[in-house]
This record gives structure tokens, C-alpha cells and sequence, in this order.
């Protein structure tokens, strides 16, 4: 799968998108992210590791304390694909209301 495919795959599921919000306002825990969900440790950890595999999400060991961090850089790659399209959609946009206008004065 190729990069992009594992950001997307990894964003797809709502509990890792709210773990990457969570993320975004500093680091936590596991223990701390899996705190307003009604899932087990554990689980919310496997949510964790799809994460990191997507490059979304780093665990560093501070004495005998891991903590994940956001690595937003991942994020920007999701976004720049995003962006390319929006673009697109706003030019086809774009010419539909000139259509739509020129429509509008003939009929005027």
C-alpha cells in the first residue's frame, strides 16, 4: 500500500481521528488517550500502532513512561492531495457560475 493509501486507511476510523485531536493539543499516554473512550488500553494501543505505521503518530520512551506525539508532517501529505483537488473542483466551479451567469443575461 502505497503512503498516501496508509494515511487515509489509518484517518478512516473515527476513534484514531479523535486520538490524532487529541495529538494535535500535545502529547499523551496511552493510558491518557484511552481515557474518553469506552475501549481497553490495549485496543485504544492497536489504534495507536495503525497510526505509527501510517507515520501519523511517534512513541518515545521518557524513563518508564511512553508518550505518542503527532507528527504533523504525515498530515501535510493528506493535505497537499487534498488541496490539488479542491482546486480542481473550485475551477470546474468556477465555470459552472460563468455558465450560469451568461445563461442568466441572455434570458434578461
Amino acid at each position: 500500500m502505497d503512503a498516501l493509501s496508509t494515511i487515509f486507511t489509518a484517518l478512516a476510523d473515527p476513534t484514531r481521528r479523535a486520538i490524532v485531536e487529541r495529538l494535535s493539543r500535545g502529547d499523551a499516554t496511552v493510558t491518557e488517550l484511552a481515557e474518553p473512550f469506552a475501549l481497553s488500553v490495549p485496543t485504544v494501543s492497536r489504534h495507536v500502532a495503525v497510526l505509527e505505521r501510517a507515520g501519523l503518530v511517534r512513541k518515545t520512551r521518557h524513563a518508564q513512561q511512553r508518550s505518542c506525539t503527532l507528527e504533523p508532517g504525515r498530515l501535510g501529505e493528506a493535505e497537499q492531495w487534498i488541496a490539488e483537488y479542491r482546486r480542481f473542483f473550485e475551477r470546474r466551479f468556477d465555470a459552472l457560475e460563468q455558465q450560469l451567469n451568461q445563461t442568466s443575461d441572455e434570458e434578461d
